[in-house]
């Protein structure tokens, strides 16, 4: 459903979520290890989110990646279309450009509903609530 981007964004921003929260900034080598993505392709999303002000980073001997207090409250739906784009939110589910609610292609209703399920979870789901979920240990960044 997600691009493969917007999976390794997702999972490391919440693995770093949960070690923000115990004071720690993590390198990129650790993160990847951790939630088992690729380490260059997931170091240029983690930069480009840095770029966004969504995560924080910080060079040196002490540096890495990390949450600060005016992120802590970050919504999956700000990863999504940080990485993504809203395409998601607007596109046809068979790809067709003229795909609208006057002109839906066969699965057009189906898949607005599920659009929309989708739409509202990224919406109300933060990284803090999944980050908790992980550290409790209902939840896991392995597949």
């Amino acid at each position: 459903m997600f691009s493969k981007a917007a999976e390794y964004g997702i999972r490391a921003v919440i693995y770093v979520w949960g070690q923000s929260n115990k004071g720690l900034k993590m390198g990129v080598k650790d993160i990847c290890k951790e939630i088992d993505a690729p380490e260059f392709f997931t170091a240029k999303v983690l930069q480009s989110l840095a770029r966004l002000n969504i995560i924080s980073s910080a060079k040196g001997p002490n540096g890495g990646f990390y949450i600060d207090e005016e992120q802590e409250e970050i919504k999956l739906i700000d990863l999504v279309v940080a990485i993504d784009g809203d395409g998601i939110f607007r596109g046809c589910a068979l790809g067709l450009k003229q795909c609208s609610e006057t002109n839906p292609c066969p699965i057009h209703k189906d898949f607005k509903a599920i659009r929309d399920d989708l739409t509202h979870l990224l919406q109300t789901r933060t990284i803090r609530e999944l980050a908790q979920d992980v550290d409790k240990g209902l939840a896991t960044l392995v597949r």
